[in-house]
């Protein structure tokens, strides 16, 4: 039998599910780093010689076996359990809805406390797949092209609840590893994207313990280069991330000019292209990653021209990158349209030719408005009209 619970079916209905009030005040385990496990754990009674041995047995037991039950914790005594049971929960988001594309991208609408819902997506390729999840309810920077930029800020996520987004896909693809049976190093989440709903460096130290939660080697265990976090531009957080999460960074681009850039990314207007080129230089360094990605969303007649392309390659010359080429995938009330096929395929070819990798991205998901830049919480959409998203985009 597994030591999780088994996933539901897959469906497109809202699922109520009651959330259990914890009234004891119980402190919830998922998504503390060990330092702190630890420390919970001799705050809650166990003797500090044991406290290292029982953080370990503890977190395999979370995160190897994906156990959510003290009571089936085997090598642990029936006394510390019940310890465990009184000071301690395993508590983890909500689904509320599943739904599945036609080309198998799933995603989830996770309920998390206060009632707020967040958005996680799963994007199969070749036997394995990559988990785009979120860090913040809403966004604060109104990036003038994403659906989620015009959903309010409502809070930031904790760390348990980004690290609760990996454990329910980890569910839904029966992913945990089978008691007694051989092992399989088989990943259906082998890489992991901070490019869901917010701006994950305006929530650093969440995001940061999530990761390390994430990447540890005896539970979760991706490897800091298979987690990539990509952010609009928050300069005074880049070097902390490269010193310490050290996983791949992308930067939402999109423009080749601060005029332009102003309108697509309005966090340009205080940290303007030359300043966040600047803070970018020196990342492969501290983080010892191979390269930075530039996300460059492909908006018609907006930022695809060919100047633009010429723009892009010297403004980024110098730095290991490669550029990811995203067809805008369009939502309701979008003020922007997709480029043209072709203007695309030409602004790659100056790219390619300039000796940078510059592949085009497939659309996944956009049927069930999974698609880059299309997140947005059912319960927070603001119902907006198209001129009144272009007069705030400045269109």
């Amino acid at each position: 039998m597994t030591s999780h619970p088994p996933a539901a079916p897959i469906t497109q209905d809202v699922l109520t599910l009651p959330r259990k009030a914890d009234e004891g005040g119980r402190r919830n385990l998922i998504g503390l780093t060990r330092p702190q496990l630890r420390a919970a754990l001799i705050a809650a009674g166990t003797p500090e010689r044991q406290a290292k041995m029982r953080e370990g047995q503890i977190w395999q037991w979370l995160y190897h076996w994906g156990l959510r039950d003290f009571g089936a914790m085997t090598n642990l005594s029936k006394d510390y359990r019940a310890l465990l049971a009184e000071h301690f929960k395993i508590d983890l988001p909500q689904i509320v809805s599943r739904q599945v594309s036609v080309d198998g991208t799933r995603k989830y609408l996770l309920r998390i406390n206060g009632g707020h819902e967040v958005e996680a997506v799963y994007i199969p390729e070749d036997g394995r797949g990559t988990l785009c999840i979120s860090s913040q309810v809403g966004c604060t920077l109104t990036c003038s092209f994403c659906h989620t930029g015009t959903q309010k800020l409502v809070r930031n996520l904790t760390a348990a609840e980004i690290v609760g987004q990996v454990m329910i896909a980890r569910d839904d693809l029966d992913e945990w590893p089978e008691p007694g049976a051989p092992r399989n190093e088989t990943r259906l989440i082998s890489n992991i994207v901070l490019m869901g709903m917010g701006e994950p460096l305006y929530n650093f130290d969440n995001v940061r313990d999530a990761m390390k939660v994430v990447m540890d080697g005896e539970g979760l265990s991706l490897s800091r280069r298979r987690i990539t976090l990509s952010t609009s531009g928050i300069v005074p957080e880049i070097a902390r991330t490269a010193e310490e999460i050290g996983c791949l960074l992308a930067v939402s681009f999109h423009a080749t000019t601060d005029a332009v850039r102003d309108r697509l990314v309005p966090v340009n207007r205080k940290w303007n292209i030359a300043t966040l080129l600047d803070a970018l230089r020196d990342y492969p360094r501290l983080s010892n990653s191979e390269r930075i990605t530039f996300e460059y969303v492909m908006l018609k007649d907006v930022n695809d021209s060919d100047e633009d392309a010429r723009r892009l390659v010297q403004l980024i010359r110098g730095i290991p990158a490669k550029i990811n080429l995203i067809p805008f995938n369009e939502w309701p009330g979008a003020p922007y349209e997709r480029s043209d096929w072709a203007r695309i395929e030409a602004f790659a070819d100056i790219v390619h030719k300039a000796g940078y990798a510059s592949p085009i991205r497939t659309p996944r998901g956009e049927d069930i408005m999974a698609a880059c830049g299309q997140l947005k919480s059912a319960t927070e959409r603001a119902r907006k009209s198209r001129a009144q998203i272009a007069a705030e985009a400045g269109a």
